[in-house]
């Protein structure tokens, strides 16, 4: 008599299985998260000449007030995704996932009613403090509802998102300033926030580091601090147009001295918030450096793009979303397939080659004048979206697989910090430059404005456009002066930028260990030293509940 053969046994899960089933629906609700809190750095870029007009149509920001807008939601939000992923790993990371949509809701509302300059760039600052608790949280909830095996798929849609979001920002802030006022571009997000809450609260499941690491105020402190004066330096020397001047450098070289003091604390304390430790593995160091060389160069490019195709092409904030459609479609098109390329060749072969293209896409800006092909700008920026699609999600993918799941929520942390110092210092290094330059090419023409207005008006091309249709013909000329002035300073920032993709580049191409040392994504690739790999149910010890 033949004996019934035996069912084979279900696989062996570090996730448990409740979550498991329903994995793809988490990801589903940590996507909408995602795609709200990141679409919110670039949505406003669209707006920016429309914020520059004079009360009503916007706020009469100056260069610096509008530089300022974009960093201090940058600034609080990398100062604070620290705290924000050792408040995951120890409270729970869908309690401070719940907490960041809430307070980033809150911010939301509260800039689309901004009476000032100053008021929407504190509110903004709330908006940071939200984005800090929930961006590590998405990641490390990604990270403890995958098996390993399917974390490189999971963080490349993650990562595809993310570069979606930067790219579709322009394109709904466009929409929305066509048919309603400014606020409208930050309105937009309370009723996704509220859908968001929601599925949060019916899906995802919450989980905690069994170990966490204890908080570091000081160290927050010290990091907060660095980077405010950092900035603010850098600004006003683009305000300036003189870097030498002691408003620039004095601030800059004290941020640089407390940015010092906070590693050499974060060495020392036995809490840090940053864990240094993690760099010692050239596969998470290379990697992040990568990240935060990217969103330099991207996010410091993609400020000033609006103005040359607003200011200097004269499309509406529509159209010129609608342009930035190609870096979108080529980020949804090959992000989630970038781990195939990574398979075959290495993540060193694929990230060094895909960051040359990204200077490549930079130095095609050069291109770019009064009466360019509209058509050459897709292009480059279809080139551009491809390239970046295949930096960041597997750098993403090398630096989670670094490290133990139970430290998901700190590592994200540390990923996201430098994406958005590298965001904030491109927007910063990059704005600055291309404000201190445009001043110096359209400084002499100036001379046909009264006294009292030439300062203010060499801050900008919208501020010198908007200076030159108040003196009637006399303008006309200044105006293409300033045009001209305006695509000089962009090829010169663009240049800088391609040159620091390409600095980045070199970087992955010596210290990025090759394919040979384990492929990132891989189960059981990319542990640093000291990590011991363990059998699935030790690698899930994350505690979880559905």
């Amino acid at each position: 008599m033949t004996r019934p053969t035996p069912e084979p046994a279900a696989p062996s899960r570090g996730v448990p299985e409740a979550v498991h089933r329903r994995r793809w629906a988490v990801l589903a609700v940590l996507l909408s998260s995602l795609l709200v809190v990141v679409l919110d750095n670039s949505i406003l870029n669209v707006a920016l000449k429309t914020l520059a007009m004079p009360p009503p149509t916007g706020l009469g920001a100056s260069q610096s007030a509008l530089e300022w807008a974009v960093n201090s939601y940058t600034l609080v939000f990398a100062a604070l995704l620290f705290t924000g992923g050792l408040l995951g790993d120890r409270l729970g990371r869908k309690k401070t996932l719940t907490a960041g949509m809430a307070v980033f809701g809150l911010g939301s509302l509260l800039s689309a009613f901004a009476g000032s300059t100053g008021e929407l760039i504190a509110f903004r600052a709330v908006m940071g403090l939200g984005g800090a608790l929930v961006l590590p949280a998405t990641l490390a909830i990604i990270v403890n509802v995958f098996e390993r095996d399917e974390q490189p798929k999971a963080i490349g849609i993650w990562s595809g998102a993310v570069g979606v979001a930067i790219a579709l920002g322009p394109v709904t802030g466009g929409f929305l300033l066509e048919h309603f006022w400014w606020g409208s571009v930050f309105l937009v997000n309370v009723p996704v926030v509220a859908l968001a809450l929601i599925g949060m609260a019916v899906l995802v499941p919450d989980s905690r580091d069994p170990r966490p690491g204890r908080t570091d105020p000081v160290g927050v402190a010290l990091s907060v601090v660095g980077l405010v004066l950092l900035v603010y330096g850098i600004i006003e020397g683009g305000r300036l147009a003189d870097a030498t001047a002691p408003l620039a450098w004095g601030p800059a070289l004290g941020g640089l001295a407390v940015l010092v003091l906070f590693v050499l604390h974060e060495r020392r304390t036995a809490h840090p918030a940053l864990d240094v430790g993690y760099f010692r593995d050239p596969r998470f160091a290379v990697a992040v450096g990568a990240v935060a060389l990217v969103f330099f160069s991207m996010m410091g490019v993609t400020f000033f793009m609006v103005f040359y195709t607003q200011s200097v092409r004269g499309c509406t904030p529509l159209e010129s979303g609608l342009l930035i459609l190609p870096l979108a479609v080529s980020q949804l098109l090959f992000s989630s397939r970038a781990r195939l390329a990574v398979d075959r060749f290495g993540a060193r072969a694929v990230c060094t080659t895909a960051m040359v293209f990204v200077a490549a896409a930079f130095l095609g800006c050069l291109l770019l004048d009064r009466d360019t092909p509209l058509w050459v700008l897709e292009v480059l920026l279809f080139v551009q979206g491809t390239a970046t699609a295949h930096v960041i999600p597997p750098a993403t993918v090398s630096i989670m697989s670094s490290l133990p799941r139970e430290k998901a929520g700190s590592g994200s942390a540390v990923n996201n910090v430098f994406r958005q110092v590298g965001a904030l210092l491109g927007v910063a290094v990059l704005g600055s430059l291309l404000s201190a330059v445009y001043r110096g090419g359209v400084e002499d023409d100036l001379a046909a404005l009264p006294p009292g207005e030439r300062h203010a008006a060499g801050e900008s091309v919208e501020a010198t456009l908007a200076a030159a249709g108040r003196i009637g013909e006399a303008g006309q000329a200044l105006a293409g002066h300033a045009e001209e002035a305006f695509v000089h300073a962009m090829h010169v920032t663009s240049s800088v930028a391609a040159a620091v993709a390409l600095a980045g580049a070199a970087v992955v191409l010596f210290f990025l260990p090759g394919k040979s040392a384990g492929a990132p994504g891989r189960p059981g690739g990319g542990r640093p030293a000291g990590v011991v790999a363990g059998s699935r149910e030790q690698q899930g010890r994350t505690e979880q509940t559905g």
